[in-house]
């Protein structure tokens, strides 16, 4: 499989958002700053809580498919390929993982079955429409550790998503979930998001090279990234960090898992967390950003020097 030097785009965009010109702007910015040759379309629907069954995609708060269609066709006049990602986030500000039903129906309870029900429409919907965007890959789920046991339902997901979406299919798994995942057979290749603390990476490389050695299967971090605040080299996954603000912390991490990924060729790619699509912040800003974006931040040199290194290493143009 070819390495994906990929970054996170358009996360919580309003639906319409490619109906005004600046975004444009953005992700061309994105690609000429990190050197990155694949855009990953982050697209998260919503329900109400973590017991709802009820996946809302046809909301003011999520992406329509004309934006997957604009933004598909701009990364391809941009030389960009494009990982379309399935996500659903809740609305009442629980995290995803924590999504999870009686695993034996109960009556008048909220079952699995419901809830895969209405997350399916969703995501074979965007499935549908990555297809005839043509892009190169699809994610059915992102870090979803409340369900990920539900083995028969993700099959059956996978399933009805190949029956309309002919790319590679993958799966991103939460942090230390990579080898409890039991159906990764499904799907084409691991992924997961890998916000490892700088003092842990190399162990849990070994951890996930094992794990994708049995699967006999390519790897790649769907998501990684770290915040430019004190400490958050050592939290990365910590959106709530109250690190004063350190453009070190995500140099000093950023340099380290590059390393790392150039250092292990079993890893074929990464997808960093990640770049605003409508509310991109002015560069002479950047030194007082304590979010993700590497923009202006010494972190995005990084990642054009890495840029660089994997298309001497793979011969990638």
């Amino acid at each position: 499989m070819r390495f994906f030097n990929a970054c996170t785009f358009g996360f919580m965009s309003p639906r319409g958002f490619t109906r005004s010109a600046t975004w444009r702007d953005s992700l061309a910015l994105m690609a000429r700053e990190t050197g990155c040759d694949t855009v990953l379309l982050a697209v998260a629907a919503m329900q109400d809580h973590a017991y709802s069954t009820e996946v809302d995609f046809d909301t003011p708060d999520v992406l329509d498919m004309d934006d997957v269609r604009a933004v598909c066709e701009y990364a391809k006049q941009l030389g960009l390929m494009v990982i379309v990602k399935a996500m659903v986030n809740c609305r009442d500000g629980y995290w995803r993982a924590y999504i999870r039903f009686f695993d034996h129906d109960v009556p008048h309870e909220p079952t699995w079955s419901e809830w895969f029900d209405s997350y399916g429409r969703f995501v074979t919907a965007l499935a549908g429409t990555a297809e005839q965007a043509g892009a190169q890959m699809f994610c059915v789920g992102c870090e979803m550790v409340g369900a990920d046991h539900r083995e028969t339902e993700w099959r059956a997901l996978v399933s009805r998503v190949r029956a309309s979406y002919h790319g590679l299919v993958t799966y991103n798994c939460d942090k230390y979930q990579e080898d409890k995942v039991r159906w990764w057979d499904a799907v084409d290749l691991i992924s997961s998001s890998g916000y490892y603390p700088i003092g842990t990476m190399k162990e849990n490389f070994a951890r996930i090279k094992t794990a994708a050695l049995r699967e006999g299967k390519p790897f790649l971090f769907l998501e990684a990234g770290c915040p430019s605040r004190e400490g958050s080299e050592n939290c990365p996954n910590n959106w709530q960090h109250e690190g004063r603000q350190s453009l070190d912390a995500q140099t000093s991490w950023y340099g380290f898992i590059t390393e790392m990924i150039l250092g292990n060729p079993w890893v074929r790619g990464a997808a960093w967390w990640d770049w605003s699509a409508h509310r991109l912040y002015a560069a002479d800003a950047a030194p007082a950003d304590s979010g993700y974006c590497v923009y202006g931040k010494p972190a995005a040199a990084i990642l054009k020097e890495y840029s660089r290194q994997v298309i001497i290493r793979e011969g990638q143009s």
